[in-house]
């Protein structure tokens, strides 16, 4: 199904009513099974030295879940083919090696004024964009313009004109790396279809995502104009996903804005559930929500944007939007870092809102 059908279809879903679940309908099961067995790795600790414990342990276990002990890494024999002058910032497409076999385009957007190294924001994109086009601005067709204008799209361009270099990669299964079900429209993912290959041999699409973030992060490493100690990673929806999943598992990500995916599961994800299968990795739920993958962020900086009439935040909306934070709040408080952790509500529906999350990114890089 295509991303932008999806989303409407979840729309609808959101207000189901009780009364609206076919009388031999699975779901009240599992909903009652969510309720018996989720959370297991939810952090129970009281100090410093129990969040560390906790981290390494659910680390290791959303690492196996994710299947990113089965990937393998090579030489990122990195090429660039090609370097726009776009005004304020030259824009490089840059290919890059993220396992033996799988190659990655990028886009790399670098400041024209600065002194470099520049601090570094990574911009995972998400669903309905046709990948780092969107992000990075670059309206290749009207359909690619329109996302850009209803979603705020192009945050990579933000960034960059404050003074970051960007990164915009196309994530497995989107943009160039689409699968050939998906090509008929460039807003079409294959995420479904990546995951049918990849569940039954160990691995998930969500684990090759955050695979590959990583070894983007390793790419910026090399580079003489990007400061890696000073790195970011900003996305909205699905962008937000991968943004959520990289900073919980890799600390070389210093400060991250996680926008229109931060929720309570069992409302946005299992109530709605039609949405995409990258959000769907096989026993997650058992052990954690999103809380607690941002529990483990802790204590650096955090902010997650909500939009008031974002769909996707479920049936009672930022009621099921809050508890999450204060899953996170309880460890960044027990770390003496409550400061750190922020939540950016803006009016409005599922969408980018760069007002507060680009300065306090890139005054956050700055320190």
């Amino acid at each position: 199904m295509r991303p932008f059908a999806v989303l409407s279809v979840l729309f609808c879903l959101a207000s189901l009513a009780a009364d609206d679940i076919p009388p031999y309908s699975v779901q009240p099961y599992v909903r009652q099974r969510f309720d018996e067995v989720g959370r297991a790795l939810r952090f129970q600790g009281t100090s410093a030295t129990d969040v560390a414990t906790w981290r390494a342990a659910s680390r290791g276990k959303l690492e196996q879940l994710l299947g990113l002990d089965t990937m393998k890494p090579c030489d990122l024999d990195p090429k660039i083919t090609e370097r726009v002058d776009c005004g304020d910032y030259i824009r490089e497409r840059v290919e890059i090696r993220t396992e033996p076999g799988i190659g990655m385009p990028v886009y790399v957007l670098v400041p024209k004024t600065g002194q470099p190294p520049f601090p570094v924001v990574i911009c995972p994109h998400g669903h309905g964009g046709g990948g780092k086009v969107a992000v990075a601005g670059v309206a290749t067709e009207p359909k690619v313009a329109d996302a850009i204008k209803n979603f705020h799209y192009d945050y990579g361009v933000a960034f960059c004109k404050a003074g970051c270099v960007v990164v915009c990669p196309d994530a497995r299964g989107f943009g160039e790396r689409q699968e050939n079900a998906a090509k008929s429209d460039l807003r079409n993912s294959s995420c479904q279809w990546i995951n049918q290959m990849a569940l039954p041999l160990g691995q998930t699409v969500t684990g090759m995502w955050v695979w590959d973030l990583k070894r983007a992060a390793d790419y910026i490493a090399t580079r003489a104009d990007c400061d890696v100690n000073r790195l970011g990673c900003a996305g909205l929806s699905g962008g937000g996903l991968q943004t959520l999943w990289f900073t919980a598992l890799d600390d070389r990500v210093k400060a991250a804005v996680v926008s229109g995916y931060f929720y309570g599961v069992k409302e946005s994800l299992l109530e709605m559930h039609t949405n995409c299968s990258c959000n769907y990795v096989p026993h997650l739920w058992e052990n954690a929500d999103h809380g607690d993958l941002g529990s483990l962020i802790a204590p650096r900086p955090l902010m997650i944007q909500t939009g008031d009439e974002d769909n996707l935040n479920g049936a009672s909306n930022l009621d099921n939007v809050k508890p999450q934070i204060d899953i996170a709040r309880r460890v960044y408080d027990l770390l003496d870092a409550g400061g750190n952790l922020r939540h950016d509500v803006f009016h409005g529906p599922h969408r980018w809102d760069s007002t507060n999350a680009v300065p306090w990114l890139v005054r956050t890089l700055a320190k």
